[in-house]
């Protein structure tokens, strides 16, 4: 049975990481997060729920409005094929969560360590990063190194890299 955002708080607070939640109506989008929760500062993220051919999982936490080339993400991953999103059914068995809730503290639930966790060095810049808390009714804030002290201890050594980009993605000066 998957972790309640209880058991993930007594999680934290056991390893000595503090963290700040504050609670709001359910959020499903980057665009329901933007407009929901206010001012809460720090990086806020995006996470892809991803799998190559061959079943390998990974879970790609970006900045919140990052524009993922999924065509070319297979590569630094060292992929065995291009990505594709994994289900929703797979989702809950691995990381214990519902589409909407995807979150960097997922890889708790992952105990047989199916899941590669990767953090985009770009949202790394962040002191503190925000997340759900297993569930989509309240953010997060957690400092950085402590994320990865986190999933560390869950089994999961996060890969810290520059993930590629879309060229659409590229803003103008």
């Amino acid at each position: 049975m998957p972790l309640s955002s209880d058991d993930l708080f007594a999680r934290l607070d056991a390893l000595g990481i503090e963290t700040r939640t504050v609670t709001h109506p359910p959020l499903f989008t980057v665009e329901d997060s933007q407009g929901l929760r206010g001012d809460i500062p720090g990086g806020h993220t995006k996470n892809l729920f991803l799998k190559d051919k061959k079943g390998n999982l990974f879970l790609v936490v970006v900045e919140e409005e990052a524009r993922v080339d999924l065509k070319s993400l297979h590569g630094p991953l060292g992929a065995a094929s291009r990505l594709s999103f994994g289900s929703a059914e797979l989702l809950e068995e691995v990381l214990g969560v519902k589409p909407g809730a995807v979150t960097a503290f997922g890889p708790v639930n992952d105990t047989g360590g199916r899941v590669t966790v990767v953090l985009d060095a770009e949202l790394m810049q962040h002191e503190v990063i925000n997340c759900h808390p297993l569930i989509n009714t309240a953010t997060t804030a957690i400092g950085r190194d402590d994320l990865v002290r986190f999933l560390k201890s869950t089994g999961h050594e996060p890969l810290i890299l520059t993930v590629p980009r879309r060229a659409d993605a590229v803003e103008e000066a």
